[in-house]
């Protein structure tokens, strides 16, 4: 009878420790999730990043491109409204370059902004005769909505800003989507539709292929694991909160009913994204694509580490695909 009592009550611990362990990790997905999809970051992930922001106010880069930032902000830039097909105040901010020869739909990243992702390449858009939208992604900054989409709604978003610049323009020029980090993912995934015949090309700098494959990706990273409970923990909140799964709708998808030309960029020391990402979207694309690697750039930064081949690989992108 003891023995039995006793393994009774060893099964019972083992339970209740086994509960108490799903239960921390579920706490620990949940917050990884908010942080990945809501507005409003977890409190004690905003109080590290105000921190790193701190540490890094020094780094050269980062200065620059804060400087840049702010030019972009004051270059007169006019602040444009519309509707997503949800019903959520989408805000964008209109350049127009006179006598322009094409026009650029820009979409920034994850936790970003328009003109901090877009700040040191502005100057390069308007000396080559670019007008651009730059958008605010959904749940950034000042366009609305409780929540990212990872590029799953934000595509939806990117064609209506397009539909906008061809209402505004005429529809007569070229247009280009162009993005950076998550705003890479949204123009590669925005692709997968049926768009107007004056979009000749898509220029993705340091995409992710989904939002389940980054999210994995940082788990890993953080050396916890993703695949079992964790995994379908994270897609089941991601459902609730958007009302799509994690990996619903990928670049993958898109690039298998791609049509429109498009450049990829991505930068060998990327440890956010990795290069890989952007190796199986290149691979899945069914259009015509053409592929920068630049050696030694982190994350989005392939701009700034080489100018001359970034610039060189666009403007020979538009020279193939503007007539």
């Amino acid at each position: 009878m003891k023995k039995k009592q006793t393994l009774f009550l060893c099964t019972g611990i083992a339970a209740a420790g086994a509960a108490a362990i799903s239960a921390v990790s579920y706490a620990i997905t949940n917050t990884m999730v908010k942080l990945a999809l809501d507005r409003k970051q977890p409190e004690v992930l905003e109080k590290h990043a105000k921190s790193q922001l701190s540490a890094s106010r020094e780094d050269p880069v980062l200065k620059l491109a804060a400087e840049a930032a702010k030019t972009l902000e004051a270059s007169g830039c006019e602040t444009v409204e519309i509707t997503s097909y949800d019903g959520l105040r989408l805000v964008g901010h209109w350049k127009e370059c006179p006598g322009a020869k094409r026009i650029i739909v820009a979409m920034h990243g994850w936790r970003s902004s328009w003109s901090r992702d877009f700040g040191m390449i502005a100057p390069f858009y308007e000396a080559n005769g670019c007008s651009v939208l730059f958008a605010e992604q959904r749940g950034q900054n000042n366009s609305g909505g409780d929540y990212m989409g990872f590029g799953m709604l934000e595509r939806y978003d990117c064609k209506a800003w397009i539909d906008w610049v061809n209402a505004r323009t005429g529809g007569t020029l070229p247009v280009y989507l162009a993005g950076i980090s998550m705003g890479a993912s949204t123009v590669l995934m925005t692709a997968g539709f049926d768009l107007p015949e004056n979009v000749r090309g898509v220029m993705a700098d340091c995409g992710f292929t989904s939002a389940h494959a980054i999210w994995k990706h940082v788990v890993q990273e953080l050396h916890l694991g993703y695949t079992g409970i964790r995994g379908a923990a994270a897609n089941d909140l991601c459902r609730r909160k958007i009302n799509m799964g994690s990996r619903e709708y990928t670049t993958l998808h898109a690039m298998e009913q791609e049509k429109v030309p498009i450049l990829f960029v991505h930068g060998t020391d990327d440890k956010f994204v990795p290069i890989e990402m952007t190796y199986e979207n290149y691979k899945a694309c069914k259009a015509p694509k053409r592929l920068l690697v630049v050696p030694g750039a982190e994350h989005g930064m392939s701009f700034h580490v080489d100018r001359a081949a970034y610039e060189k690989a666009v403007l020979d992108f538009w020279e193939s695909y503007d007539a």
